[in-house]
């Protein structure tokens, strides 16, 4: 995992693996997933059970937050963040049954990393979240696809 990184330009958005998964075991609540492909691990991101942690606001409803979301570099431009993105999402609702949204910050300068989020059903909720270390952030929110009950 911690072989894992994304081009030099995409640091900006996204820390390096090794901080954040320092950073996890320190933050009650937040929990460090792999993303594999053929048991390979090519991604990493992270849950938060507790959203407000993500941009420092209240939920309406019970949320989760997603944070340090990114594809390794050499996977990159395959299509993997959609497949693994739909993946994540789906398999949050298994784990957190009583989560109804995730939230997560997205920068502004970010533009594949908005329509990635955009194609995955987050919207911007309309406030820009200034806490990041690179500048201005959209929060973003999407519901999670609960099945319906039959």
């Amino acid at each position: 995992m911690l072989a894992l990184g994304v081009h030099d330009e995409q640091y900006a958005f996204v820390g390096r693996i090794a901080v954040s998964l320092a950073d996890a075991e320190s933050c009650k609540g937040s929990e460090p997933m792999a993303i594999l492909c053929d048991g390979e691990p090519i991604g990493f991101y992270r849950v938060e059970r507790h959203a407000n942690t993500i941009a420092e606001v209240e939920f309406a409803r019970p949320t989760l937050g997603l944070r340090s979301f990114f594809i390794g570099a050499q996977w990159q431009g395959r299509g993997l963040g959609t497949r693994a993105l739909e993946a994540v999402m789906r398999d949050l609702v298994h784990r957190y049954p009583w989560a109804s949204d995730v939230a997560l910050t997205v920068n502004l300068r970010n533009a594949p990393g908005i329509a990635l989020y955009r194609r995955a059903g987050f919207r911007e909720t309309g406030g820009l979240y200034h806490g990041g270390r690179s500048g201005p952030q959209y929060l973003m929110l999407c519901a999670l696809p609960h099945p319906n009950p039959t």
